[in-house]
């Protein structure tokens, strides 16, 4: 049987992209929240990108450790379908926002992994992600793919450093749910390359299909 690898692009900063984003597959897009990030946006430039996107397209806004209020006024203009949080936020702040969510998780040591993903239990997704210290995602660099915990866990979701080169191997080592790709799809920062965009999620779709489950 085949295995629906799903794609998500992250980091959009405008219309344009979004739309390249769909019309190539993904099915769903992120858009950053986090003043540290260089993709950040505000929720009115939000708002207008969600105006263009289909309606069956998952919508996905990031925070690092945000405060209520600021998810809150994102939640009130922007048509968000989840939240991604990044930062330490602990669980009960998660999940007071009527929204599904993901929490990346750094992958570290096995029993550290562990221990997080036991302290999000109602998370609907966990997102491994490359653990760079002082950084919350988009360092465009890779983890060992082996160290990825096992399907038991829930679905499960492959970021880090992944590109139009290496996802086919990443998503045959790991298995993931899904893929998430910010920089390994851009021409620069908060600007993607739409052939770029088309070869990654061609070879995630394919790599899935090759898959046995």
């Amino acid at each position: 049987m085949d295995i629906d690898v799903q794609v998500k692009i992250c980091g959009i900063t405008n219309s344009e992209d979004a739309r390249a984003a769909v019309d190539a597959g993904a099915d769903a897009i992120g858009l950053i929240f986090y003043k540290g990030s260089k993709r950040c946006i505000d929720e009115q430039r939000a708002a207008d990108i969600v105006a263009h996107v289909p309606p069956y397209t998952s919508i996905n806004a990031l925070f690092v450790n945000p405060t209520e209020a600021e998810v809150r006024k994102v939640l009130s203009t922007v048509a968000v379908s989840q939240i991604q949080f990044h930062g330490e936020e602990s669980s009960a702040f998660c999940e007071q926002f009527d929204r599904p969510y993901v929490k990346s998780i750094p992958v570290v040591d096995t029993a550290r992994m562990k221990a997080l993903i036991a302290d999000y239990t109602n998370a609907r997704a966990y997102l491994f992600d490359t653990h760079v210290s002082g950084e919350h995602g988009g360092t465009g660099k890779t983890f060992d793919w082996t160290k990825m915990p096992e399907k038991n866990i829930g679905h499960r979701i492959l970021a880090g450093g992944l590109d139009t080169e290496n996802v086919a191997k990443a998503i045959r080592i790991a298995r993931p749910d899904a893929v998430d790709v910010s920089s390994g799809v851009e021409s620069q920062p908060g600007i993607k390359n739409h052939k770029t965009l088309e070869r990654f999620i061609a070879a995630a779709k394919l790599a899935g299909k090759d898959l046995a489950l």
